[in-house]
């Protein structure tokens, strides 16, 4: 059975893709919102862990909506929740099975369990989060006996996170980012494989 999994490339998505590929034929998926993006470093940690990786573009529209969400908010939870969602249901209409990398801490993105069972039934699909159960340092331990890892603050780190390209949309309207966005928020991108001694 096919597993369609999100991901960004970073160490949490990468974590979750290579539990859920023990188990079905998984594929990864990349959501951009500009078409024209190319994404080769979110290639090469997909080819680092040997699944076959699908770039997929976001409704036309949705890049508007959650900035003019963030700017209302003054915050980004509610549509970077609103972007992770829209994913997983893009998802569901392909796949049986979905992955997803959210942690045991994490706000943000995070679907509530009414959510994620209204998803299920609505498209009889599974929402597979293997990291539910692990908190941060867990998984740093995980990923870091399976894979190398490059760390910086977002916009420095080219993975398929959210916000990488929401800021840069910022920044083109010549709106601060940093206004929306907490500074110091720390990323990640897979650069290979762990080699084992």
């Amino acid at each position: 059975m096919k597993a369609g999994i999100l991901f960004s490339g970073g160490k949490d998505s990468s974590l979750a893709a290579l539990m859920i590929s023990r188990d079905y034929e998984a594929e990864l998926n990349t959501f951009v919102f500009d078409g024209d993006r190319k994404i080769p470093s979110i290639e090469k940690a997909a080819e680092a862990l040997g699944l076959p990786l699908i770039k997929r573009v976001f409704d036309e529209g949705l890049l508007e909506k959650v900035m003019e969400m963030m700017v209302n908010d003054g915050f980004p939870n509610s549509a970077i929740n609103l972007v992770h969602r829209s994913a997983i249901c893009s998802l569901s209409r392909e796949y049986d099975v979905i992955g997803d990398g959210t942690r045991l801490n994490d706000r943000v993105p995070m679907l509530d369990y009414a959510e994620v069972q209204s998803i299920e039934a609505k498209y009889q699909c599974a929402l597979v989060r293997p990291l539910l159960g692990y908190g941060r340092r867990e998984v740093n331990r995980l990923a870091g006996k399976h894979f190398t890892v490059e760390y910086g603050e977002t916009g420095t780190i080219e993975n398929g996170d959210y916000e990488n390209e929401i800021r840069t949309a910022f920044s083109v309207q010549g709106l601060d980012p940093y206004e929306i966005f907490p500074s110091h928020h720390e990323q990640s991108l897979v650069t290979g494989k762990a080699l084992r001694s």
